[in-house]
């Protein structure tokens, strides 16, 4: 779409659409205001300064009005506007920049090597001088683990963002010789373990990109499933990147035939290896039909070369399957396999390119980053076939019209519009990462928090490099910066406050499933204790606290064992506070089983205003969505109420009862899962109803009808994976059957297997030592949450009589 035929059109709806009486624009200001006339066009005679002051003018004009147009459709009729269009309607400046940028993640499962990669990243772009391992014996660590606990225990607990420009040769398509092409890469490492899960799901919910790494011996993992599950939720686009090729029973293939089969992607190899295991030199171009080794002490010298004789006829096998497999998704390339034509080197690159923004298609690389060998071709993927941030849809919703959805479009001179991603303490205060959508954010700007309406000064903004920063003045649209001196949470969104009144959805945040009690060993610790909570959390949303309402200990939740173990470790290292935490406790839920009807009066009259309040109706489970075994509904509450016996004001007093109720269970003051309650008839009396009589009468009510409908305790079920080598299984299933685990899947490799299954958390506590016994340190598991299920009738006796227990023995105090 060109820019004065979208200018044109989309003013033309503003005039019709507001009346060219009130819109401002007149005929003539109209057409003006999408392209000059050639009488208003500046003169080409006259001095040379003068003409071209006045067109650059000219062009500006044009632009802004453009950008004005884009605006307009993006907020009125944003299914009308793809992103060509928004591309095609930049400024050539701002086309330009925004043609270099690339958001990026890189995730994967634990210890397939992220954050090894990420430092050769960094070291070939020039970010950092030298190389410095995860588990390095110089004492340094890997740039992007700054915590001291990330170097300690060799894991990456926070996500870690830094910056970087590539610098890519491509071949002129006139002369053919090379030139360089630089791109600037923002880049986010994210950990691999589940319990920092919402690190990943905040970077993720921000990136326009990202890389997925996987392991040439042990391919698609438990947490590979995890990360590609979130990058589908936000439509990431992504590359894969088959790390360790170097190691003993590398075979990429595994991971190739794993990406399509487990993920449910179409993925086709676009290069080969050269060697395998220790015998590894590099990979073939499956686009180019060129060899490429990484030469040089740490593999920065890139060499190219013809393809070894004894790999040319694999190599073009691999090459078809890779054709036909886009052919599948691409109609360019299954055109020229119909017609049996060779697709040319850049239809194969523009289709990768096509089908990997499109989410049709994944493109699968080789290499080993900690052998320093084929990282380099990866950089050059991720500028050739993931998107810039014009080329990827974001929405957000228009608040002053009933949160109408509209488009997001990335251009300098629109309002602005950032999301506040992710915070951290420093040294100078609260930072916050925000990523810029639309407009450009300034130093000294005044920005508005959508979701306080608190209007606040920029007062300092600078990029990340890991825990260092680079102060700059201002960020373009696209881009992703830290602000200090903003109070906000994390999921907020900022806008200019004037022009726009926008929202943005925030990530996804898993519940907790597991909670200790904690308390300071000194009560002189108590305000620092307090801080750090407080802190946790405003920068963790999986991170929770609350104080138990019959003990009056402060409870933390999060997603495991070691997710709590690294808060009260910080606790200890950042705010010198010790502290006492109790026996890890799983979070149960209740349920009920059946219908069961209901009539209670709450009555009582002393002389003055008492309390009177009948309710009628009946409890029962909410019904499951087809497919959902496995699953509880949401709670809900229902008035079936027919000629006001109780007035609206009661009823939305009874609702409150009923969300009260379902906080903490009758059972074991859990909350309440897959439960309705419909008020159907009641009574009121005219001077001693209630609001407060007729909630305290429906939690009343509730307590009774639930104790009577069959009650049941919920315990969360773990999807556990297993990996240990093949003699072990024995053992491994042993330990499982003394969990009354449930074995879902297992694969049987050469060395290893893989065993998956459902285990209840109660069960798991102290399991990471008893299977390091049973497989002499070699074997290794992950959790995550899977569904509630009843817990075994024996538990569920046992858990209840110590709830009353305690209970009893609070009611004696």
């Amino acid at each position: 779409m060109r820019v004065q035929a979208l200018a044109r059109q989309t003013l033309r709806n503003a005039a019709l659409r507001n009346g060219s009486s009130s819109s401002g624009i007149s005929r003539r200001t109209f057409v003006s205001a999408a392209a000059p006339s050639p009488s208003q066009r500046p003169s080409l005679t006259g001095q040379n300064h003068d003409r071209i002051a006045h067109v650059q003018q000219w062009q500006a004009r044009r632009w802004q009005s453009a950008a004005a147009a884009v605006l307009e459709t993006a907020m009125h009729d944003p299914t009308s506007l793809s992103q060509s269009a928004i591309v095609d309607n930049l400024d050539p400046k701002e086309a330009a920049r925004l043609d270099k940028v690339r958001n990026i993640g890189i995730a994967a499962h634990i210890d397939s090597g992220k954050t090894t990669a990420t430092e050769r990243v960094l070291f070939y772009t020039g970010r950092v001088k030298d190389i410095h391992e995860v588990r390095g014996r110089d004492g340094v660590g890997a740039k992007m683990d700054s915590m001291d606990l990330e170097r300690e225990k060799g894991i990456t607990i926070q996500s870690a963002a830094t910056f970087c420009d590539w610098v890519k040769k491509t071949p002129d398509p006139v002369t053919g010789e090379l030139k360089d092409e630089k791109y600037h890469i923002n880049l986010i490492d994210t950990p691999g373990h589940i319990d920092f899960t919402i690190e990943v799901e905040r970077a993720l919910r921000v990136l326009d990109g990202a890389v997925m790494i996987l392991c040439a011996v042990s391919g698609v993992q438990s947490q590979t499933v995890t990360v590609d599950r979130q990058m589908k939720r936000y439509n990431v686009p992504r590359l894969s990147f088959v790390n360790k090729m170097d190691r003993a029973g590398a075979n990429p293939w595994k991971a190739v035939d794993g990406i399509s089969q487990k993920l449910r992607i179409p993925a086709a190899a676009i290069q080969v290896p050269i060697g395998a295991e220790d015998q590894f030199k590099g990979v073939v171009d499956l686009i180019r039909m060129r060899a490429i080794y990484s030469e040089g002490e740490k593999g920065e010298i890139i060499r190219e070369d013809e393809c070894p004789a004894d790999l040319v006829e694999f190599a073009k096998e691999k090459r078809q399957v890779m054709i036909e497999t886009l052919a599948d998704v691409d109609d360019v390339i299954a055109d020229a396999v119909l017609d049996e034509r060779e697709p040319s080197i850049d239809e194969i690159k523009a289709a990768i390119r096509r089908a990997t923004i499109g989410l049709k298609f994944t493109p699968v690389m080789m290499g080993s980053a900690l052998a320093d060998k084929s990282v380099q071709p990866m950089l050059d993927a991720v500028v050739d076939y993931l998107p810039n941030p014009s080329e990827v849809e974001n929405l957000a919703l228009d608040r002053r019209r009933n949160e109408t959805p509209v488009k997001l479009v990335s251009y300098n001179s629109l309002p602005f519009v950032g999301l506040a991603f992710k915070l951290e303490e420093s040294n100078f205060g609260q930072l916050t990462y925000i990523r810029v959508y639309q407009g450009k954010l300034s130093k000294g700007q005044n920005v508005t928090n959508a979701r306080t309406g608190q209007k606040v000064k920029i007062p300092r903004i600078v990029r990340m490099h890991s825990n260092e920063m680079e102060e700059v003045s201002e960020i373009g649209a696209g881009e992703i910066c830290a602000v200090f001196g903003v109070d906000c949470a994390s999921g907020d969104t900022f806008t200019d406050g004037g022009k726009l009144d926008y929202s943005m959805t925030s990530m996804f945040v898993p519940d907790p499933v597991i909670s200790l009690s904690i308390k300071p060993k000194h009560t002189k610790d108590t305000p620092n204790f307090s801080k750090a909570i407080s802190r946790f959390q405003r920068e963790d949303p999986t991170f929770r606290v609350h104080v138990d309402t019959e003990s009056g200990e402060s409870i933390i939740s999060g997603m495991g064992e070691l997710h709590l173990d690294i808060y009260v470790e910080r606790m200890k290292r950042e705010y010198k506070v010790e502290v006492v935490t109790g026996q890890p406790q799983v979070a149960y839920r209740e349920t009920i089983q059946n219908h069961v009807e209901f009539d209670h009066l709450l009555k009582k009259q002393t002389g003055g205003a008492g309390d009177y309040a009948r309710v009628v109706g009946f409890l029962e489970p909410t019904e499951q969505a087809e497919g959902t075994e496995g699953t509880f509904g949401e709670n809900k509450f229902e008035s079936q109420i027919v000629g006001g016996t109780i007035s609206e004001k009661y009823l939305l007093a009874c609702d409150k009862g009923f969300q009260a109720s379902c906080i903490n269970g009758p059972l074991l003051g859990h909350r309440v899962l897959g439960t309705s309650m419909v008020v159907n008839d009641g009574a009121t009396h005219m001077t001693d109803s209630s609001e407060m009589s007729f909630k305290n009468a429906t939690q009343q009510a509730f307590r009774k009808a639930f104790l009577a409908a069959g009650p049941q305790v919920l315990e969360p079920l773990m999807k556990t994976v297993i990996t240990a080598p093949v003699e072990f299984q024995g053992n491994i299933v042993g330990l499982l059957n003394k969990r009354n685990a449930v074995i879902n899947d297992t694969e049987i490799g050469a060395e290893e297997f893989t065993l998956t299954a459902d285990c209840s958390l109660n069960s798991m506590f102290g399991f990471s030592s008893q299977l390091r016994a049973a497989t002499q340190g070699k074997g290794e598991f992950s959790m995550e949450f899977s569904h509630y299920a009843p817990a075994p009738m024996q538990l569920q006796k046992e858990l209840i009589a110590k709830h009353e227990k305690e209970r009893a023995e609070k009611n004696k105090k």
